[in-house]
């Protein structure tokens, strides 16, 4: 990870842990430099970053601000850190349907650059919310660099034990959203009917050196499900 990527999450970090709410003021952009012993070029990266992940908006000769305003109970269809993150208020749980190691299937492999040959961890299982369905997720994990899961882990969060318990530095996802109709399969996890309407979302998760290391495919419970996109001004 960069310097001025690693400001960034330490900045991000601060916001988090001392509860900063929309508006809130950050410090002037000299107490950064001095607080990293940084270059103001390093800092100007630092914050076009948060800037671009929604997290704070600067204005010019009025200072820096958080902007993290989001409704309570929305799901992020652009954070790379699961949606779990999002929900953190409210009573996540999961059911492991399978858990093992196997070869990837051809989607997989060319989502994770393998060979098909290669290992990895499939993970399925169904998340509940207050134990309403949420959704069902499909998981591909390249095995030689998530090299241990296991259905404690499954259960809860694995984001948060790669990044905390591997070290793992979470860097970017690319998102694709399907809108279709529920298959028997489906259905039948989710408690609804066959046809009735779902949001599908395909994900490819990268390390912060590019790698991709999860591909997850999501099919949500439109009854239960809220989304949110946060988007900045740097548009072309």
């Amino acid at each position: 990870m960069l310097k001025y990527q690693q400001i960034a999450t330490e900045i991000e970090k601060d916001i988090e842990e001392n509860a900063l709410q929309q508006g809130d003021k950050l410090p002037v952009l000299e107490a950064l430099m001095t607080r990293f012993e940084v270059s103001k070029s390093t800092i100007t990266k630092s914050l076009d970053l948060l800037e671009k992940k929604g997290i704070v908006f600067q204005v010019r000769g009025s200072g820096i601000f958080v902007r993290r305003h989001k409704r309570k109970g929305y799901i992020s269809l652009l954070s790379n850190q699961g949606f779990k993150k999002s929900l953190e208020d409210f009573q996540i749980t999961s059911e492991v349907i399978e858990l093992d190691v196997r070869k990837p299937t051809k989607e997989a492999a060319l989502n994770l650059n393998m060979e098909l040959d290669d290992d990895v961890y499939y993970v399925k299982r169904v998340r509940y919310i207050y134990g309403l369905t949420l959704c069902l997720e499909e998981s591909y994990f390249n095995k030689s660099i998530i090299t241990y899961l296991n259905n404690e882990i499954v259960s809860e969060s694995i984001f948060n034990y790669l990044t905390e318990g591997l070290g793992l530095k979470i860097g970017f996802a690319d998102t694709f959203l399907h809108v279709n109709k529920l298959t028997d399969e489906e259905a039948k996890y989710l408690e609804l009917k066959k046809g009735d309407p779902k949001l599908y979302v395909e994900s490819v998760f990268h390390l912060t050196n590019g790698q991709p290391f999860d591909f997850s495919k999501v099919t949500y419970n439109y009854e239960q499900s809220q989304f949110f996109i946060q988007t900045s001004s740097h548009f072309l």
